[in-house]
């Protein structure tokens, strides 16, 4: 048997965070955050950043690691993670891995891709594509690939192209993960309350001050990597550049998340067929 971990999994506004303290107290455990927007200092409002009131004093690690205009990957993510699963088990502690971003999930548990080099001259070619082209592309070039990518993602439609450029096809992922001990649970309310819980979010972001704090961010990085920090910032970017009405911020912001939730949900229903081990 390997180390012992708790997996806590779900959609966006389905009550992960709170639903990570609750087992922590409970279990004498400390909590690795598993969120590619939450490493980020400043995105607090836009990714619903637990405050320190929230934490009840839980340990709370992976928050607040980087600067926006830094990258943080899925590789970084699993250096990071399998030491503090380390060292919280040394401590006596139950490592609790809270999040939505799925894919960490995936590289932690079943490992990463073959490495390959950055492609600065493909990058270039291929930033030059829609979005849609290169979906296109990429379930051309490898249908399975292409299954399990974010159609909207360009970040990584463009990563999987340059990884299959170079080997022909994104290779399976590697077995030297290690082997944990995975207890898992799914917070996933249903889809009229999640529905609900999503626009009341959004209208106490917005309350909060979601438009300052990215017109912020977006002075600080600018417009191209304001739109990988997602949704949030990518829709408020749009309307601080004059291409949609402060009317219209709800109402597409409700409608993009919803849309992603579903996404999430569609993975957590493969997930629970799965053993994790």
């Amino acid at each position: 048997m390997g180390t012992q971990i708790l997996l806590i999994m779900g959609p966006t506004a389905s009550g992960k965070s709170s639903r990570g303290v609750e087992e922590a107290l409970q279990r004498g455990g400390e909590i690795i955050s598993v969120d590619s927007r939450q490493v980020y200092r400043g995105l607090d409002i836009g990714t619903e950043k637990i405050t320190r009131e929230e934490m009840h004093g839980i340990p709370h690690h992976l928050i607040n690691i980087r600067d926006p205009k830094e990258n943080y990957s899925a590789g970084d993510f699993v250096v990071d993670a399998r030491r503090l699963i380390t060292e919280i088990s040394i401590r006596g502690k139950l490592p609790i891995l809270v999040g939505g971003t799925h894919f960490y999930f995936n590289a932690l548990l079943k490992g990463l891709p073959e490495g390959v080099d950055a492609n600065p001259e493909l990058r270039d070619e291929l930033e030059q594509l829609s979005t849609e082209e290169l979906v296109a592309r990429v379930a051309e070039r490898d249908p399975r690939r292409a299954k399990e990518l974010d159609p909207k993602n360009r970040r990584r439609l463009i990563r999987a192209l340059e990884i299959i450029e170079a080997k022909g096809k994104v290779p399976a992922r590697t077995s030297s993960a290690p082997t944990y001990a995975a207890e898992w649970m799914v917070v996933d309310p249903p889809k009229e309350e999640l529905r609900a819980r999503i626009d009341a979010r959004l209208q106490s972001a917005l309350k909060r001050g979601l438009v300052d704090e990215v017109r912020r961010i977006r002075e600080e990085i600018g417009d191209a990597r304001l739109n990988e920090l997602g949704l949030e910032y990518k829709i408020v970017g749009e309307f601080l550049r004059g291409e949609r009405t402060e009317e219209s911020l709800l109402p597409t912001l409700s409608a993009k998340l919803w849309q992603y939730a579903r996404r999430q949900k569609a993975w957590l229903r493969k997930i629970k067929n799965e053993t994790i081990s």
